[in-house]
């Protein structure tokens, strides 16, 4: 087996948001973060647009696919797929409890069939060279004691899983929303903290409720790894203390300007692959969070980049429209329409 990416800071995946252009905009702020896909199923990458579903830049390195599905030959066939098309690693969705999921028989319900995880990881682990890691949550509905948690993890380890991410609250498969199952179980982070002190010869990463660099450096006394989810979404700009932060990186990180020169040849190569400006623009709205002008920049981008022929210079003057409210000055209409 490969050697194991760095989980020291991680960003979680997120269904609909964790696309191809939303790791390369991440990952011109962090160099050594460890990025992850959204969640793609086993029949998807089996059956699907490859291309699409797990295309990506190699700038993401590195760079980890997250997979769903129940079915051992799949999962162990779509890991191969994932480990050929580049990917540093392969994880298997043991966490989401979404109603859609539940009903493609994975992401949390497979907790309660500790029999088909041990077969799917063991399939997986097999089939590639790469490393297979799970993300998990401390329990799930009734099932929600240390011990049954703990006898699950220890399931993984010998399946061949060394990583294992833990969301620190328990799944309710029935009664909450996706959205709720991320805020109204408790955190538990005691839990994992435990889960790192009684096997000590595995990864442990946590993850839930995680908002400040701060808080990722307590977390790390305890486990190996922090994991960050719609934190870093909507604050992207907390990725420029982590490279030097975590990874002793000596380099100064970039400053928000460098970023947006950096995405502009990214994006006019993907409108010229006929790809359009919003889908890449959305993932960015959050890069001035916190300082003055961002809402600015965020008006600017949702006005601007869904207008038919909008192209990278839009980036531009919503950058500039960062500057003018910054300075307490309104941009004069003419320049507006002249760029815009």
């Amino acid at each position: 087996m490969t050697e194991q990416p760095d989980h020291t800071f991680c960003i979680a995946p997120m269904m609909e948001w964790t696309d191809r252009h939303c790791r390369f905009f991440l990952r011109q702020i962090s160099r050594h973060c460890l990025l992850y896909t959204e969640m793609v199923t086993a029949h998807a990458v089996l059956h699907g647009d490859r291309r699409h579903l797990l295309g990506f830049d190699p700038v993401e390195h590195p760079v980890a696919l997250q997979l769903g599905g129940s079915d051992p030959a799949a999962l162990a066939a779509a890991a191969r797929i994932g480990e050929q098309t580049g990917y540093d690693e392969i994880n298997l969705n043991l966490g989401c409890p979404s109603d859609r999921v539940q009903s493609g028989r994975f992401g949390a319900c497979l907790m309660t069939e500790p029999a088909t995880v041990a077969a799917c990881v063991t399939a997986m682990a097999r089939s590639v060279d790469v490393p297979v890691t799970v993300k998990t949550r401390v329990g799930v509905d009734d099932h929600d004691s240390y011990a049954e948690l703990a006898a699950f993890i220890r399931m993984l380890a010998g399946c061949g899983c060394r990583t294992v991410i833990v969301h620190a609250r328990k799944a309710f498969l029935q009664g909450l929303s996706p959205k709720e199952n991320r805020t109204v179980p408790p955190l538990r982070y005691e839990r994992v903290y435990r889960l790192k002190s009684d096997f000590p010869e595995l990864e442990i990463v946590i993850n839930g409720g995680i908002k400040t660099l701060a808080e990722v450096r307590a977390h790390l006394e305890h486990v190996d790894g922090v994991m960050l989810g719609r934190e870093a979404y909507h604050n992207p700009w907390i990725l420029a203390g982590v490279d030097a932060g975590f990874f002793r990186y000596s380099g100064a990180p970039p400053a928000r300007e460098a970023v947006i020169d950096r995405m502009l040849p990214y994006i006019d190569r993907e409108l010229n692959q006929g790809n359009a400006l919003k889908h890449i623009t959305r993932h960015m709205l959050g890069l001035y969070q916190g300082v003055p002008g961002a809402r600015a920049w965020r008006r600017y981008l949702s006005e601007h980049a869904y207008r038919a022929g909008a192209d990278s210079t839009v980036l531009l003057m919503a950058r500039e429209a960062v500057g003018w409210k910054a300075g307490g000055e309104t941009p004069a209409s003419g320049e507006q329409q002249q760029h815009g």
